[in-house]
């Protein structure tokens, strides 16, 4: 921020701090401890500039006061636990803060109606203010909880079986009292209520309701994660007509499936996954053609010749939109019978598939492709390890075994080779991820969180599905037909000017300017500070800077990838806008692209596109949700020890630490005993007062683990000081108790108007507090809400 942004930043604080308050130039310069002719001036120059821009008005006299907040909005409500909230209204405004007492009766995600009464102020980058004066549409309408039986005696006084809590921390306030009329759980019982009666002005934390499911008890294996799962509005049962469709499916390619189709099960098609993968839905095929081009080959199960439009199957696919990969667990999309059968491409056997076929050149252009449903045949079941073992190690004995691919497998890295250089050259961004993977044992505990670096075999398959995305997606576009995309809009520039104001602190100069900034200026940037004490809060600065990536009838590019077309065809088992776009491909292929194909389809994919989106946040939050869970449970039992560690974010309560196993944690600002630390906004960086000591994202710390609170899934550390830092710790604190004070004696902390500021991903005033980038259930890795690895089985490569 230049001297005239801080000076107009600061005028207009003094007038939205005291909106009611006239003021003149003389009384602006005094409050802000500036004299002299020149900057009396300055402050002239912000005052008309302000007054032009409508923000302030004259009164009279020489003086000036806020402009009159008259404005209403309806926005989305995103609470916080200790009350507080924000509310979303508009995408290209800044969230509004909701202080505690003024959310009215609105529960977090309820639509909500807010009158304004503070400006904000854009030269901080800091919201408006306002309040809830009512109630639209409340989103929740059932939710988990933990049972209290009432006795027999308050059951018969009150007409209720007892009350339910739930252990999310936003919800945890409310008491939901139950009815006798629905099923009565036992104490200690995990049940789903459905809501009743909300809180009202006289019952702010009091709700009714009704049990419709007892999920278990609190304490049986397993019961924790499927509560999380309810939690998340998914669900573990399919409904009896879903399987009974499911069942009455042939678990064998018939004579008559395969009419209309090529039959491609002479080529060497293989499919490529993790260990424990038991559904596949894409195998590949790599060759040298006679003019030195590379053909490639993508087969992707044909789920949409089964689960045809409007069927139960089909209603349930769209309801759950996703399948959902738990570490002990998985929710599927579809029913085992078909995802684990007919539709999985096994080995040996007999499957319908859409294919599409590349050829590339030495650049990773694709010159010529054809699209068509096919019938296939896999050669193999191969596993990313082994497939790893051959390209990379040249392992004989598996060479051996597979000595009929083995030159393909070669071939297929080759390929790879190619097409990355080709993405790189064109700007793609290529965030590097270590996955980790929560080993649990047969009652659902963890026992171990294992690490697992990308090889050669992940990257090429996901080079090979990116490059059926893209020429599927540009196909159909150049067609002129609605169509289903993944699309990764470009940074709003005002985001990209805030990353670029923050890496100029490191002296790094992005090429071009912020308006409509090109990916290749990022990927730029990373590769300078590869290597670099700075590569982790860079790339953790620039994923908050990007939007989220999410489904569109709209081919807005996908920004991450550099590409200019891109959809999702690649995995129709667990996704349903994978197996949206098979259907429409088949409908353009049989009844032509008519009018009323067209038609059809415009009208029905901005729905469709919505729900996958939604349910797609929904999956990636319960993933979320289930390894911290776990992850803290596996952390229950080393409390006390000693870790090393890396600063992850930075806030102003403290620090997020990432262990190398990606456990996270909270080291509160108020354990950090050597010095008074204090919240540098602009260097996200926390700074002693008197040491100037900094602690900033991607610094190594060494920590001890203080509490492991499983119910609220919560890490909370201390740093380990070294003897020097503890000796002034110890010093500190005697100052403290020798002046009766139990934690302000350096004076009082500065904060930012009694608001707690957060870094959220969308940039908007921060209200998802811990920033990370879990890229499960996406193929392009560009869903990143979070910043700890997830145990994804390699899907994010597909």
């Amino acid at each position: 921020m230049n001297e005239h942004d801080e000076l107009i930043a600061n005028v207009y604080d003094i007038f939205g701090s005291n909106p009611e308050t006239q003021y003149t130039v003389e009384t602006l310069a005094r409050i802000l401890h500036l004299g002299g002719a020149a900057a009396f001036k300055n402050i002239v120059k912000v005052v008309t500039e302000l007054e032009n821009d409508k923000r302030i008005v004259p009164q009279g006299n020489d003086r000036y006061q806020l402009t009159p907040i008259d404005e209403v909005v309806t926005g989305t409500f995103h609470a916080h636990e200790k009350g507080f909230g924000f509310v979303s209204y508009d995408d290209e405004q800044p969230d509004i803060f909701i202080p505690k007492g003024k959310t009215d009766t609105a529960i977090d995600g309820d639509t909500v109606v807010v009158t304004l009464v503070g400006p904000g102020n854009p030269w901080k980058k800091k919201g408006p203010e306002g309040y809830i004066s009512g109630v639209v549409e409340r989103k929740i309408t059932r939710l988990v909880g933990e049972f209290t039986q009432y006795s027999d005696a308050e059951a018969q006084k009150t007409g209720q079986v007892g009350y339910a809590q739930s252990h999310e921390k936003k919800l945890a306030q409310y008491v939901i009292f139950l009815s006798n009329e629905g099923i009565h759980p036992q104490m200690g019982d995990m049940v789903l209520v459905e809501i009743t009666k909300y809180p009202t002005a006289k019952t702010p934390t009091q709700m009714e309701g009704v049990v419709l499911k007892t999920i278990g008890n609190k304490n049986e294996p397993g019961v924790d994660i499927l509560s999380i799962v309810y939690d998340h509005d998914l669900h573990d049962e399919f409904p009896q007509e879903v399987l009974d469709q499911a069942n009455a499916i042939p678990d064998t390619v018939q004579p008559e499936d395969k009419i209309g189709r090529r039959d491609i099960t002479d080529q060497p098609m293989v499919t490529i996954d993790g260990d424990d993968s038991k559904d596949f839905d894409d195998a590949v095929a790599v060759w040298k053609m006679d003019n030195g081009h590379y053909h490639l080959g993508v087969s992707i199960a044909d789920v949409s010749h089964y689960v045809t439009e409007g069927s139960p199957l089909d209603k349930e696919a769209y309801s759950r939109g996703t399948s959902v990969y738990l570490a002990d667990r998985v929710i599927p999309m579809l029913p085992f019978r078909l995802s684990n059968g007919i539709c999985s491409l096994n080995p040996g056997v007999e499957r319908l598939t859409l294919t599409c076929d590349m050829e590339i050149d030495d650049q990773g252009h694709v010159l010529k492709h054809d699209i068509y449903p096919s019938v296939m045949k896999s050669a193999a079941r191969m596993t990313y390890n082994n497939v790893n073992k051959i390209i990379e190690d040249q392992d004989p004995e598996l060479r051996q075994q597979y000595a009929e691919l083995d030159d393909m497998f070669d071939t297929m890295g080759e390929l790879h080779t190619i097409l990355f250089a080709m993405r790189h050259r064109r700007g793609a961004i290529d965030f590097e991820d270590t996955e980790a993977k929560i080993i649990v044992d047969e009652n659902s505990k963890p026992v171990d969180i294992v690490l697992r670096e990308r090889g050669t075999a992940e990257r090429m398959i996901e080079s090979f599905m990116l490059a059926a995305n893209e020429t599927v997606a540009e196909d159909y576009y150049k067609k002129h037909v609605p169509f289903l995309y993944r699309v990764h809009e470009t940074p709003d520039e005002d985001r990209i000017q805030s990353f670029y104001e923050f890496v100029g602190a490191f002296g790094l100069h992005p090429q071009g300017g912020t308006e409509n900034v090109k990916p290749k200026a990022l990927q730029d940037l990373l590769a300078q500070v590869e290597g670099t004490p700075e590569e982790a809060v860079v790339n953790t600065m620039m994923l908050r800077s990007l939007k989220q990536a999410h489904y569109s009838p709209e081919l807005l590019g996908h920004f991450g990838l550099a590409a200019q077309y891109y959809t999702h065809f690649t995995s129709p088992i667990r996704r349903y806008p994978d197996l949206c776009v098979h259907r429409m491909i088949h409908e353009y292929g049989a009844n032509g692209t008519t009018q009323k194909e067209k038609d059809k389809w415009h009208e029905l994919l901005p729905d469709i596109a919505e729900q996958c989106s939604t349910q797609e946040r929904k999956g990636v939050d319960t993933e979320r949700d289930v390894d911290d869970l776990l992850k803290t449970e596996y952390m229950a039992d080393q409390v006390d020890q000693e870790f090393d560690a890396v600063i992850a974010s930075v806030t102003s309560f403290g620090m997020f630490i990432a262990l190398p196993n990606t456990v996270e944690g909270l080291v509160h600002i108020s354990t950090i005993g050597d010095d008074y630390y204090s919240f540098d906004e602009k260097q996200l960086a926390l700074i002693g007062r008197s040491t100037h000591k900094m602690y900033r994202i991607g610094q190594s710390v060494r920590v001890k683990l203080i509490t492991a609170n499983v119910t609220l899934r919560q890490l909370t550390f201390e740093l380990v000081l070294s003897p020097e830092e503890q000796k002034r710790a110890d010093q500190r604190s005697a100052r403290m108790a020798q002046h009766g004070n139990s934690g302000n004696y350096s004076g009082p902390r500065k904060t930012t108007g009694g608001k707690p500021r957060f870094h959220s991903n969308n940039n908007r005033g921060g209200r998802n507090g811990n920033n990370s980038t879990n890229n499960s259930g996406s193929d392009d890795g560009f869903n990143r809400p979070r910043i700890v690895r997830s145990n994804n089985h390699g899907r994010n490569h597909k």
